[in-house]
């Protein structure tokens, strides 16, 4: 101990040259200790979720990284009431189907769909095109009303929730409508289907690609605690994603990123690779 002292006693009588030497070898010491912190720190925010432990993120990435999205989105079934002609009403060759605020009824129909504002944002990626926007192709889009109803179908007098946008350069569709209900035995979610062009969409065309998108269950639970959704609650409660005939195998490129509040409404955003 008494070197030590010694040694730390001389080095202080060494002259300003030698002390400025010792305090950068120690800069450089705590620079490279730092850069490593911050790394490891960074390492562990990146670590990413399995399908089942998010509740509101999609799992594609378009902050400048799209050539990482080599996955299309899953296909899933249309289900019962698609109302694009193959289970019987075919809305997509009616006049007015183009549009982006679906909540009324249009043509020979008429009301309009209560329930707390949404707002539907997605974009379509070109996966044969190093998953760049894909422009001009068109989205149908449907989804049940606050109680539980698809129109044409089992609300037959309306044929609101339904529509059709193209995509813009940036490869974007908005609807605007309103937060469905969770009805027995199904996750909540919103159906859609991908067309190569709107003639395509509203002539019987090829469909790119047919899925459905999840909606977390944290923005579930606020809009269901609404007046209107009573019966969405105890539906809720009955179900999972884990355990939802359509998304049980995988949800994670299908769940909504969803933001807002319950006054001004949501918007649910989605990434989709086809």
């Amino acid at each position: 101990m008494d070197d030590l002292i010694d040694d730390e006693a001389h080095d202080h009588d060494r002259g300003l040259a030698f002390d400025l030497r010792r305090i950068l070898d120690r800069r450089r010491a705590l620079q490279v200790l730092g850069g490593a912190g911050v790394a490891a720190i960074v390492a562990a925010c990146g670590s990413k979720k399995g399908a089942g432990a998010g509740t509101g993120a999609s799992s594609t990435t378009t902050s400048g990284a799209a050539s990482t999205i080599t996955t299309a989105i899953p296909d899933e079934t249309a289900g019962p009431y698609p109302g694009d002609g193959s289970n019987g009403p075919d809305v997509l060759t009616d006049s007015g189907v183009v549009r982006r605020d679906i909540r009324s009824s249009f043509g020979s129909y008429s009301g309009t769909a209560a329930g707390v504002p949404l707002t539907v944002a997605l974009t379509l990626l070109a996966l044969d095109d190093g998953a760049k926007p894909l422009a001009g192709a068109a989205v149908y889009l449907w989804h049940c009303d606050r109680d539980g109803n698809y129109s044409l179908y089992t609300a037959p007098d309306q044929n609101y929730l339904r529509g059709v946008q193209v995509t813009d350069a940036d490869g974007k569709v908005t609807f605007t409508s309103i937060y469905p209900a969770c009805y027995s035995g199904r996750w909540p979610h919103i159906h859609f289907e991908v067309y190569k062009s709107l003639d395509a969409a509203t002539s019987g065309g090829t469909k790119l690609k047919t899925s459905q998108l999840a909606l977390p269950e944290d923005i579930c639970k606020v809009v269901y605690a609404t007046d209107g959704y009573r019966q969405s609650v105890t539906n809720l409660s009955q179900v999972s994603l884990a355990t939802d005939n359509v998304f049980s195998d995988g949800w994670s490129s299908e769940l909504a990123t969803v933001a807002g509040n319950v006054a001004a409404g949501y918007t649910a955003t989605l990434n989709v690779p086809v």
